[in-house]
């Protein structure tokens, strides 16, 4: 077994995990941010989807999905366009909102699709690359791939936890 194909199939567990937490919650449950200050189911698949998308963009030299396919544009959010959410403030994690969890699962599922495709056709010897000079030591293809898809486990595990915690209350209302 390759690198890439273990590759493969961690990253295809993903959209397990994220349509788990999404699917059956209406846009309003996708937004409430458990316990009043906690990030929202919408907020953290949004930012795990856009940090894959950042990242993926830049180390595989393409346009991100967010700004050249339309979805920045469509979801009309009062951030950057540029922004991934890294060190948001409650402020701006309330102003993630969407209008549907299809909305949502549209720019994951893209995303997800092209980060797949491009994992798929990775040799063992292109993960040695350096994708990133700023870090010392440099970072290779590999550790950026690694470190994406440990933040978007990390965050969707997040998001089925605070999809448990909002289903509870709205059961016991």
């Amino acid at each position: 077994m390759s690198s890439s194909d273990v590759l493969t199939e961690a990253y295809g567990r993903l959209p397990d995990l994220v349509h788990g937490a999404v699917e059956g919650l209406d846009a309003d449950q996708l937004s409430i941010r458990p316990g009043g200050s906690a990030n929202s189911v919408a907020w953290l698949v949004w930012h795990l989807t856009r940090v894959a998308d950042a990242h993926f963009s830049e180390a595989f030299g393409h346009p991100e999905l967010w700004q050249a396919k339309g979805y920045a544009e469509r979801w009309g959010l009062s951030l950057d366009p540029a922004d991934t959410g890294y060190g948001h403030s409650p402020e701006q994690v309330a102003a993630v909102t969407v209008e549907s969890a299809q909305q949502l699962l549209d720019y994951f599922d893209a995303v997800q699709s092209l980060c797949e495709s491009l994992v798929a056709g990775l040799r063992d010897e292109d993960l040695q690359q350096v994708v990133d000079e700023r870090w010392d030591p440099p970072v290779t293809l590999l550790v950026r791939l690694v470190s994406v898809l440990d933040d978007a486990v990390q965050h969707a595990g997040q998001a089925f936890y605070a999809r448990g915690m909002i289903l509870a209350a709205d059961a016991s209302d």
